[in-house]
């Protein structure tokens, strides 16, 4: 269970997500890169409505909490083996809702958070039924340090948000860039799906997505919200 200080009051909030949605291809430069990247589904092409994939609840850890490799990762011993991170702006909905409005978007938004949408891309490129596996495994959504309240964020569409690999600087992008602004994708998402209190969305990643392996520490910034921080550790073959 992982609890987030509210920035400016005194009182913290248990993330509790039934589901975690996530968006790819979601800002321009990252498109650009995607090639290079090698994920399927990836085109250099601009969608034309949100690319949408899900991640588990047992992905969800805190802010210092360790990013585990997955010991079947290390078994599978892939040629070369690669896992990401991923620095995204993630909100949390404060209500049941279905079919929102663009306009009214923001009333069912509870707060921002940065999340780290960690990814094992073999699996993910490797599994016919998709992305759902490389993206879920336990550990692989870190979310904080803490939550910043829809009313306290200012405009959530004009935020710097860059990650640090072990200290250099890594990705470093402006949440102004997404093809799709948070009332799209909070339309296009209700539109789909009824959304529960608490359920989480990742609005996607800029370019500059790398390798993780044991030993490194991913670092995510985003303006107004802080510094999310998670070491990476390989689960232990018994």
């Amino acid at each position: 269970m992982v609890s987030l200080p509210i920035k400016n009051h005194q009182e913290s909030y248990t993330v509790c997500a039934s589901k975690v949605i996530a968006l790819g291809l979601n800002y321009r430069e990252h498109i650009a890169e995607s090639l290079s990247v090698k994920v399927r589904g990836f085109t250099t092409e601009e969608p034309k409505e949100p690319v949408l994939f899900p991640k588990t609840p047992n992905a969800i850890i805190g802010n210092n909490e360790p990013i585990v490799i997955p010991r079947i990762v290390t078994l599978s011993k892939f040629p070369e083996p690669r896992t990401d991170y991923e620095a995204e702006l993630a909100f949390i909905f404060k209500d049941k809702c279905k079919n929102v409005s663009k306009a009214d978007a923001m009333k069912h938004i509870l707060g921002f958070t940065c999340l780290n949408d960690v990814s094992q891309r073999n699996i993910q490129n490797g599994d016919r039924s998709g992305w759902f596996r490389g993206k879920s495994f336990d550990t692989f959504a870190p979310i904080g340090p803490q939550l910043v309240l829809t009313e306290d964020i200012g405009d959530p569409q004009n935020l710097n948000i860059s990650c640090k690999l072990n200290g250099k600087l890594v990705q470093n992008s402006n949440t102004k860039m997404m093809i799709f602004a948070i009332p799209e994708i909070v339309e296009y998402i209700t539109a789909n799906f009824t959304m529960m209190p608490g359920d989480i969305v990742a609005t996607g990643t800029p370019s500059g997505v790398g390798k993780i392996v044991a030993g490194d520490l991913v670092e995510i910034e985003i303006e107004k919200i802080g510094v999310l921080r998670n070491p990476v550790i390989e689960e232990k073959i018994k």
